[in-house]
């Protein structure tokens, strides 16, 4: 009897002993897993030579789909992590790169990321009237030219024959609705109060010398 109750305990001290020692061996074998720190990355991207900010920059972490776009006043801001690789891509600018140091105190990293413009060459592009240069050719050939310099004049009085009466001439129904509902606007806008005098306005003196040069005021 005691003889089976000391193999018992020799049995249970062994496979304590061994079960121990896998713990340990598979703890020492485990890689240790790099620890992430994550940093609020925000900054400012702008052009080299004026200074001024560039809008709808990518910006990407390399080798991943995360990023985004500055906004309108150049301005960016993500999570990105400590020794991330940064890809700045715009329109008509170089592509650049910035790593993000490993050694920082804080949680935050600002950066105004300067871009430089990228000048290319575009490949020559010629454009044609003409199909092909046989029909080029027919229509060059069969070419009527003015006769002289009196069928050029009777063109042109022909036009200001044509702008003259279509200044005298009525307003379509379209435009009758456009003058229409100015006046409409124009008496909402002055409900309630003096009408506006329109002879300190600028604008309505350059409108006022314009329709002059152009002939459009007429004594009645």
């Amino acid at each position: 009897m005691r003889t089976t109750f000391k193999l018992i305990l020799i049995s249970f001290f062994l496979l304590l002993s061994f079960t121990d020692f896998a713990q340990n061996k598979a703890t020492q074998t485990k890689p240790s897993k790099k620890k992430e720190i994550l940093i609020q990355f925000s900054g400012v991207a702008v052009d080299h030579d004026s200074l001024k900010p560039i809008p709808f920059v990518s910006i990407m972490i390399k080798n991943s789909n995360r990023g985004t776009i500055s906004d309108y006043f150049g301005y960016f801001s993500f999570v990105a992590e400590a020794n991330d690789t940064i890809d700045f891509n715009a329109l008509g600018y170089r592509k650049i790169s910035y790593v993000i140091p490993d050694t920082l105190s804080t949680d935050k990293y600002s950066l105004i990321q300067v871009l430089k413009k990228d000048t290319f060459n575009l490949k020559e592009a010629r454009i044609y009237s003409w199909p092909s240069k046989a029909e080029f050719e027919a229509a060059f050939l069969n070419y009527n030219s003015p006769n002289g310099d009196m069928e050029r004049a009777k063109k042109n009085m022909a036009l200001a024959q044509k702008k003259e009466l279509l200044y005298g001439s009525k307003l379509d129904a379209q435009a009758n609705f456009s003058n229409y509902m100015e006046d409409q606007n124009s008496k909402l806008y002055n409900a309630g109060q003096y009408p506006t005098i329109s002879l300190l306005n600028p604008i309505a003196w350059a409108q006022f010398i314009e329709a002059w040069k152009n002939g459009q005021l007429k004594v009645q």
